[in-house]
């Protein structure tokens, strides 16, 4: 088999990655199989990999599928070292024909890279954004239980004994949490109502613990995203959640969307072409991070009640021939448009890039 000498070959790094193991495959410049090694996903794993790989040649860059989940730190610590990586989709269902195995997944994940089918830059995860994500993770918990347990204590109260119920009826759900939060009980209740009166009690208490909870976070969001990205919070009708959902879409280096339009896709404010012969229309894009598509739509509905120029716009735009909702996709296209200028030239997000 004929081999290119070892000073001109370029190796290209494809990972499968998992929680404790990652698999790699490497090829060369012209898609040859090198070799194929497994290694623990800590640091001397990291180091290991490099290792390996720098024995067929020179590295030119590696492919990782997953680097928002278990390849984050596999990918924050290549670029620590100064190598190119690229974000890799998982392997599409009709390219499984021939099987499935980590080994395949991997190599896959070089091709793609080789071919120039992949050539999405990772977020960096190691910035403002990224501790603001974290904060936002928690926050959303957070709501979705106290939700849970607001529901519950409602449910409660319904089938609740009539001496309780009674007492509880009518009441808002706040009133309702700091009146059950104050109930006194045994520590062993012995009747239907003794239990009942237990149970709210420790639901309300759930309930004011999650609220102080989404208090502090409140808190801190408000303080990240106002010294993150001032700019963009000073914008009309957008607040500290909307910010912050676009921030995280974004990532910590919004460079890596080359052109407005690469954000609009990913925010799916972008519509996709659907003409077909005489017929020249666009439709719907449902594809894209839909908790951005979100933040643009609220947005887009604050301005189009509060701001003038807005109201201006979206009348014109019906004038035009367009339906309401096609005005406000339009408008959603245009946020996402402005909203793309402002981050790729936030201060706070260029010095996170330049460290």
């Amino acid at each position: 088999m004929t081999t290119v000498p070892h000073d001109e070959v370029r190796v290209t790094v494809g990972v499968d990655t998992h929680e404790d193991i990652h698999v790699a495959v490497a090829l060369d410049q012209l898609g040859r199989w090198l070799g194929e090694t497994s290694i623990p996903t800590n640091t001397g794993g990291f180091a290991r990999l490099i290792d390996w790989a720098s024995d067929f040649g020179v590295i030119d860059r590696f492919g990782v599928e997953g680097t928002g989940s278990w390849g984050a730190g596999l990918a924050r610590w290549l670029r620590a070292e100064g190598l190119v990586v690229v974000e890799v989709d998982r392997p599409k269902r009709k390219h499984r024909r021939h099987g499935k195995s980590d080994a395949i997944d991997a190599e896959a994940a070089a091709r793609a890279v080789l071919s120039g089918e992949a050539t999405a830059v990772p977020k960096t995860g190691d910035g403002p954004v990224e501790m603001i994500r974290v904060l936002r993770l928690t926050r959303r918990s957070a709501v979705r239980n106290r939700t849970m347990a607001a529901n519950q204590i409602n449910a409660l109260v319904i089938t609740a004994p009539d001496a309780l119920r009674d007492q509880l009826r009518g009441m808002t759900t706040r009133r309702r949490v700091a009146v059950a939060a104050k109930f006194r009980t045994g520590d062993e209740p012995t009747t239907v109502l003794d239990a009942t009166r237990y149970a709210l009690r420790e639901l309300a208490r759930r309930y004011q613990h999650l609220t102080e909870q989404i208090t502090r976070l409140d808190t801190q969001l408000d303080r990240l995203v106002a010294e993150t990205a001032p700019e963009l919070v000073a914008k009309v009708g957008v607040g500290t959640h909307t910010a912050a959902a676009l921030l995280v879409t974004a990532g910590d280096n919004p460079e890596r969307l080359a052109r407005e339009g690469s954000f609009a896709h990913l925010t799916g404010s972008a519509p996709l072409d659907a003409s077909s012969g005489k017929q020249q229309r666009h439709r719907l894009n449902r594809g894209g991070d839909r908790d951005a598509n979100c933040a643009l739509y609220q947005i887009a509905l604050t301005r189009s009640s509060k701001d003038d120029t807005t109201k201006r716009y979206i009348e014109r735009r019906i004038a035009e021939g367009k339906t309401k909702k096609e005005a406000f996709r339009c408008l959603k296209r245009y946020i996402a448009r402005e909203v793309h200028q402002t981050l790729v030239r936030t201060p706070a997000l260029q010095v996170a890039l330049d460290t």
